[in-house]
């Protein structure tokens, strides 16, 4: 089919995997001037619902304030005219609310996680990451009485912990319920909502609770409203996510520190050694080292490169951003170090630093090692390979803190920690009709192609879904791509909810499936 395309915003959308979807045959959005005008006259009260969720501390952890975190949720829902239950687990109770629309033959299952990270408190700009403040874009000062404001400005932003992970992403559907309510429209789905209290935490509770409510959660599609929009600020689309493994790598040194003069140069320092370590897994250019790390994962199809090559990156932009010269040589395009997975060291602890710090050889040094999976490699084989890295430079694995026997036996000698099963990558096909069907009705909400990733960096708990309930899923990132996820600090652009509520808004009302 042959069309005319105008600056991008032609009669043709076609997606890069070489499906096309018609837009101009269709009927104008006629309900889009009056959600927009919706929004525009009604920040504040949107504002204000997110503060208010925002005020209530969410770690998953905190057991109790996760409940009172559930129990605000619900009410919310009720609101709108949901059912709403909590469906208990071993863990934190999931939040699940359905809306029947009239007529519609189709589900959406919508998920998002209440839950946030823990806080250090000490590292945010404001005294409470659970007592949210509206900063200026201009100067970066706290914004007085911005309740009671009734525009704001869309590069002003909330700071909170989970103002971008993921509370706002709920509110913003909220908002889209009524805003088309008020439009006089309705969803063409009928909706169903699932909300994670232990995401943040790998969601250990998911799993047997996916079975045990699978009635509840049966659907023909589902969109998780979490990560960040392309920095481009596009509507975005991604058919896929990382998944995610954990363990932490301990290597032992003397069985409690001893004096760094009386013994240096003679014992062996368990820092130094796993500092060794961990620069044999991977090159200065950062090319994973490790025997194996991607088997499996085929060479991508031209229509995947395709795919890859129309996302628009500025990368010196996110560079400046992040205050970061230049990306690992190994993948210097984002698009393309994303297909694989990662080696990360989130967190590395032996003896002391700072004011703190002695003149030791410490016993024993840890690093925390994260792996984001692709769908090609599952968590466990992804162990397996680091275990037997760490073996084949000489080390002795032990389960538990080494005995006297085995420190006489062994001269080098570490331990893995793995924390749960990980949580496994998932992708849907962009030729899914269903995926056409949410693309197709973003581009037409919004007036522009969307941005199409064939996966997402992060990790949601969404294969289980995938794997008990077998129906596609796909994932529409709408906070900003500088929030600081999972970080001290982490904020909000303002623009973003607004423009997300029309955005969910376009899932909500997306047509028939493109078949």
């Amino acid at each position: 089919m042959k069309c005319d395309l105008r600056g991008g915003l032609g009669l043709l959308f076609t997606l890069a995997v070489g499906i096309s979807v018609v837009l101009g045959a269709q009927e104008p959005v006629a309900w889009v001037p009056k959600v927009r005008a919706w929004i525009a006259a009604h920040q504040q009260p949107v504002v204000r619902e997110l503060l208010d969720l925002l005020a209530r501390p969410n770690v998953a952890a905190d057991r109790p304030n996760v409940r009172r975190n559930a129990e605000h949720l619900r009410g919310m829902f009720e609101k709108r005219g949901f059912r709403v239950e909590l469906l208990e687990t071993a863990g934190n109770p999931l939040v699940y609310g359905e809306l029947k629309v009239p007529d519609a033959t189709r589900t959406l299952l919508i998920y998002s996680h209440y839950d946030g990270q823990p806080v250090d408190p000490t590292g945010w700009k404001q005294p409470d990451p659970f007592t949210p403040v509206v900063r200026s874009a201009k100067d970066g000062r706290e914004i007085p009485a911005a309740r009671d404001l009734t525009r704001f400005d869309p590069e002003a932003r909330i700071y909170a912990r989970s103002a971008s992970d993921d509370k706002s992403p709920i509110v913003m559907m909220l908002a889209a319920l009524d805003a088309l309510h008020a439009a006089g429209t309705a969803p063409s789905s009928n909706i169903r909502v699932v909300l994670d209290g232990e995401e943040e935490a790998g969601s250990p509770s998911l799993v047997p609770a996916i079975a045990k409510y699978r009635d509840q959660l049966a659907a023909d599609l589902m969109v998780i409203l979490d990560g960040p929009q392309h920095p481009s600020g596009r509507p975005t689309i991604a058919y896929g996510a990382r998944g995610i493994a954990r363990v932490d790598l301990t290597v032992f040194g003397p069985k409690a520190g001893v004096h760094s003069g009386n013994y240096g140069n003679w014992i062996s320092n368990p820092a130094q050694r796993l500092a060794l370590l961990l620069a044999s897994m991977k090159d200065d250019d950062g090319r994973i080292l490790v025997n194996g790390w991607n088997d499996g994962i085929e060479p991508l199809t031209p229509e995947e490169q395709s795919m890859l090559a129309a996302v628009p990156e500025d990368s010196s932009a996110m560079l400046r951003a992040f205050g970061v010269s230049a990306p690992e040589k190994a993948y210097p395009k984002l698009q393309d170090a994303l297909q694989y997975p990662t080696l990360n060291v989130r967190g590395l602890s032996s003896a002391f630093v700072g004011s703190g710090a002695r003149t030791i050889i410490p016993d024993s040094a840890t690093a925390s090692i994260d792996i984001r999976l692709v769908t090609e490699t599952p968590a466990g084989a992804m162990i397996a390979r680091i275990r037997a890295h760490v073996a084949g430079r000489g080390y002795h694995i032990v389960e538990g803190p080494p005995d006297d026997a085995t420190r006489t036996a062994h001269a080098k000698i570490a331990r893995l920690t793995i924390f749960g099963d990980g949580t496994a990558a998932f992708r849907t096909s962009p030729m899914n009709p269903q995926a056409r069907s949410l693309a197709a009705s973003l581009a037409a909400v919004h007036g522009v192609e969307p941005v199409q990733l064939r996966t997402l960096g992060g990790t949601v708990p969404i294969s289980p879904f995938i794997r008990e309930l077998g129906f596609p899923a796909l994932l529409v990132p709408t906070v900003n791509f500088d929030n600081n996820q999972h970080e001290e600090n982490e904020n909000l652009r303002l623009g973003n909810l607004f423009e997300g509520i029309l955005t969910v808004a376009a899932i909500l009302k997306m047509d028939a499936p493109v078949r």
